[in-house]
């Protein structure tokens, strides 16, 4: 995992103004999409210096599942590119990554979780079906465009209870400000509780979840804003 440090961080800029980033990895390949199942376009050698034009999600690499489309027209892993941070240090690209569609924040108020009838065993994401963490991560997928599941960069999300935690550990901004597409969380029970920030009104947010007063089902409620933490993954 790549730590901040205004001591190590080592990106220059190039005479064009341009900042570049050290290729830490011996040689790391550039694909054509962020992801090991896309084709090699160019190889780098440990020292080159690269440039960033955009960054996505994609399969994670040691704990990391950001990739750096270069200005070279491929994307490489984030891990091997040095850039001070865990994070991300540039736009996100358009149209790339995730597997999600956009203009979907935060979408249509209504139940269109795939798997509303077929609860129970584990999703494609490692959730349990129609608990609140399986809809809130196929939300993130289907919605934001994030390769989300349990072990998102790296860490274990785990129960509802956890993903402040979780999210605060992998750089993911927690606090209490709510905004649509972003994910409310509670500690509160035996096992937390996460839903999708569907609208933000005054010192009210009203969500989307599934399984919290209706069993393993959906609903939708308008709380104060000071119910929940907020997680913003993607806004």
């Amino acid at each position: 995992m790549k730590l901040l440090s205004l001591v190590a961080c080592t990106a220059a800029f190039l005479s064009t103004g341009t900042l570049a980033y050290p290729i830490t990895g011996t040689t790391v390949n550039c694909r054509s999409g962020p992801g090991t199942s896309y084709a090699v376009k160019k190889t780098y050698k440990k020292g080159d210096s690269v440039t960033i034009s955009c960054q996505s999600e994609g399969p994670v690499v040691s704990g990391n599942s950001i990739w750096d489309k270069t200005t070279d027209g491929c994307y490489v892993a984030d891990y091997y590119v040095k850039t001070g941070t865990n994070g991300y240090v540039k736009p996100k690209c358009g149209g790339t990554g995730g597997g999600g569609s956009s203009g979907k924040i935060p979408g249509p108020v209504t139940n269109d979780y795939p798997y509303k009838s077929q609860c129970g065993p584990a999703d494609k994401w490692n959730y349990f079906k129609c608990q609140c963490t399986s809809f809130v991560a196929w939300r993130i997928n289907e919605r934001l465009g994030i390769n989300f599941h349990n072990k998102y960069k790296g860490a274990a999300w785990g129960n509802a209870n956890s993903w402040d935690e979780a999210a605060r550990k992998t750089g993911v901004r927690v606090d209490n400000k709510p905004v649509p597409g972003c994910i409310a969380q509670s500690n509160a029970g035996s096992a937390g509780h996460v839903a999708w920030v569907t609208k933000v009104s005054g010192n009210t947010v009203t969500i989307e979840e599934y399984n919290y007063k209706n069993y393993r089902a959906y609903g939708t409620r308008t709380v104060p804003k000071s119910t929940f933490n907020y997680i913003h993954v993607k806004v």
